[in-house]
């Protein structure tokens, strides 16, 4: 059970983006869903994995035996916990990209308490469900959650104090970047962070590609169900009539350039509609949903450097397969 914090400035959950807000964003994910869909090879970010259904079917699947990151990265947070502490400081605001169900930053809040704790996740449903569920475990604790598409931009509100800003990137999220990409959005955060603010990133470290492909692929078959179902949030957000019996989930290793790539293959020729447009995708063709860049210690510190960060601390698992990094804005 954890344990109550104590000292911290009372608020209630604090509700934000409002609604002419969130219509701006559906109409600029419907126009990105569009463009991606029709370019010479179709794609799909991986942020629309995670409407709420998605986002359960995340929290089963990281409970399979073969989806190591997040059992991984928590014994290394556990063993550590004081030191990763430490290297955050006290009286921070911590800013939890692509929250989830907060229970990654939840672990933290015992030792760490937080002056304020700001979920930020694209699924703004689930993410005030999963806030509301906190508050009552943390009374005296600020809540801000921000139903937000963080890839594109990172304007917080003046609700959260722009001093002794921690981003919190965990569970393997930034190998979703390509390393270009990475570099890009970290030079974002350093700009967002001020002078005193920091980073903590989990980082999937470079290992067999049998170890990978088992953990995109599991035999469960709840990777497949999490793949597909971005065919319904596209559906729901740009009005296609995608048919899930048409598609197979694929998982490949890229050795190349170190990156699990997950697809979804067409079983057969079909057209697929939507307002304004359509595509014919030929037998096997494919929709590319997400990459997963694997890193080592040496190439995710430099990218940290070349975005602005310093004084980088690492904590490791057992088998070098997985790390937490906690880097200061230089």
């Amino acid at each position: 059970m954890p344990i109550q914090p104590e000292a911290y400035t009372y608020s209630n959950t604090d509700q934000t983006s409002p609604e002419p807000a969130a219509g701006n964003a559906q109409n600029r994910s419907a126009a990105e869903l569009a463009a991606g869909l029709l370019d010479d090879k179709a794609h799909v970010s991986p942020k629309y994995l995670y409407d709420t259904l998605g986002s359960k079917l995340f929290e089963a699947l990281c409970l399979l035996p073969e989806y190591y990151p997040t059992r991984t990265e928590d014994a290394i947070v556990a063993a550590n916990m004081a030191s990763i502490v430490r290297a955050i400081g006290p009286e921070a605001t911590l800013i939890d990209l692509g929250a989830g169900n907060c229970a990654k930053a939840e672990r933290l809040f015992p030792t760490l308490r937080p002056r304020q704790y700001v979920p930020i996740d694209i699924s703004r449903e689930f993410l005030e469900q999963a806030a509301a569920q906190l508050q009552p475990r943390y009374p005296q604790m600020r809540i801000t959650p921000l139903g937000l598409d963080f890839s594109h931009e990172l304007a917080l509100p003046d609700s959260v104090p722009a001093e002794r800003r921690v981003f919190f990137y965990p569970g393997s999220s930034i190998g979703n970047f390509s390393p270009d990409q990475a570099s890009a959005f970290l030079r974002r955060l350093r700009d967002a962070c001020g002078a005193d603010g920091a980073v903590v990133l989990g980082v999937d470290l470079i290992k067999d590609a049998a170890v990978l492909q088992a953990a995109y692929d599991d035999a469960l078959g709840l990777t497949s169900a999490f793949n597909l179902n971005l065919l319904r949030n596209v559906n729901r957000l740009l009005g296609s009539d995608f048919n899930v019996a048409d598609w197979m989930h694929e998982a490949r290793f890229n050795e190349r350039a170190q990156c699990m790539e997950m697809h979804l293959k067409a079983r057969r020729s079909v057209i697929v509609r939507w307002p304004g447009a359509q595509r014919l995708f030929e037998r096997h063709e494919c929709i590319h949903t997400e990459n997963s860049y694997k890193y080592t210690v040496p190439s995710i510190t430099r990218l940290l450097s070349q975005a602005g960060f310093a004084h980088a601390q690492t904590w490791l698992d057992g088998r070098n397969w997985f790390a937490v990094v906690h880097a200061r804005a230089a």
